[in-house]
């Protein structure tokens, strides 16, 4: 009996069942690329905030391989956090690389729709499980991958070959792309951003596709987009998706501030019929339009805390929220709601966006709204 193989099946299953993964050589590189074999160990969440170690003697070790979450394999940009972990069980951290959701791996592939033939530049290498997967399906010298963390790619590239698989793994700046094997048919970007970098665009062969995620605290989602002449057009598609930022884009700047607007003193406080989670929810059908209202800011939980940089902040409290800083952050956030309702309360399958030269934006189906990037 392989377990493995048989827990790698359950996973497939469920997968095509709910019609995520509907491709044939995506479902064959699912069903034969070894998960485990890219995460010998990762950290788990524990109950009190911190990070334990799970390793491959870990009794659950092939469970949780295969069970449809993400596996965080780095915590703060530091190596060092995983020894510490597996010498007092615990640590802290902010997760920094991981192997992604499987469920978001396979829309992100059937979205991507390459086809054997096609060149791919992939952002992000992480665990190399994604660029294995695209090497089974499309041959080793289609794919492209790079990662900014010299440690993080090192081990990927050894976990690849040991697999029998030989992408192009290159450390870099993913935000640059990579021009010496450009250009892509396609691009695939495994980690959030703010902006879509210029680099993929000018990288992206004509009428070829960049599938990405952004990163926004509030309305985060995947677009799949079209580049002709150095500018891209797609739409946001209706599966939501989170990833870690890519490292140039991160919000660090939050982290900080997020902590002071939790203890500071209201400027005004008030009662709302709004709640947090309408806003900060990613099943909520609000929260991707009020991620447009709310551009650029960062959010804590409980009590659900938003900040701007402008140093505009929101404290919500059930029934009652407080806000400090220039704007009135939840003011705004309830024109938005209003403005949200008398649009016909639309999802963000309903947004267009584009990226040239001269700009980046998002606009709403049948409407003259837009909202720069």
């Amino acid at each position: 009996m392989d377990l493995a193989a048989d827990l790698r099946d359950e996973l497939v299953d469920s997968l095509v069942a709910v019609n995520v993964l509907r491709s044939p050589h995506w479902i064959a590189a699912f069903r034969q690329v070894p998960r485990h074999a890219f995460l010998p160990g990762f950290f788990t969440p524990r109950p009190d905030g911190t990070w334990g170690a799970i390793t491959a003697d870990h009794p659950d070790h092939l469970a949780s391989v295969y069970r449809n979450q993400v596996c965080v394999t780095q915590l703060d940009g530091d190596d060092r956090a995983w020894q510490q972990a597996l010498a007092t069980g615990a640590v802290h951290g902010v997760p920094t690389s991981s192997s992604s959701m499987p469920t978001i791996m396979a829309i992100m592939l059937e979205a991507l729709d390459a086809s054997p033939g096609d060149t791919v530049l992939e952002i992000g290498t992480g665990t190399g499980y994604n660029a294995a997967l695209l090497a089974h399906a499309l041959g080793d010298e289609a794919v492209t991958s790079i990662d900014v963390d010299p440690g993080v790619l090192a081990r990927a590239t050894a976990r690849l070959t040991a697999g029998g698989y030989h992408p192009t793994c290159v450390a870099g700046d993913g935000e640059r792309g990579h021009a010496p094997r450009a250009p892509y048919d396609r691009v695939l970007g495994t980690c959030a951003v703010s902006r879509v970098p210029t680099a993929w665009l000018e990288q992206t062969a004509p009428g070829g596709v960049v599938v990405t995620t952004f990163n926004r605290a509030v309305g985060a989602g995947l677009v799949r987009l079209t580049v002709r002449d150095g500018v891209a057009t797609g739409r946001v598609l209706p599966e939501d998706g989170r990833f870690m930022p890519l490292r140039a884009h991160d919000q660090a700047w939050a982290r900080e501030p997020l902590v002071e607007a939790a203890t500071a003193p209201a400027a005004t406080s008030r009662t709302t019929l709004l709640p947090a989670r309408a806003v900060v929810d990613p099943t909520s059908g609000f929260e991707f339009f009020a991620g447009l209202a709310l551009s650029g800011v960062a959010v804590a939980g409980e009590p659900v805390r938003l900040v701007h940089p402008d140093g505009s902040w929101v404290r919500h409290r059930g029934a009652v929220v407080d806000q400090g800083g220039p704007r009135a952050l939840w003011d705004l956030t309830e024109d938005a709601y209003r403005q949200w309702k008398e649009l016909g309360k639309p999802r963000r399958q309903r947004f267009a966006f584009t990226a040239d030269p001269t700009g980046q934006h998002f606009r709403l189906d049948g409407t003259d709204l837009t909202w720069p990037l």
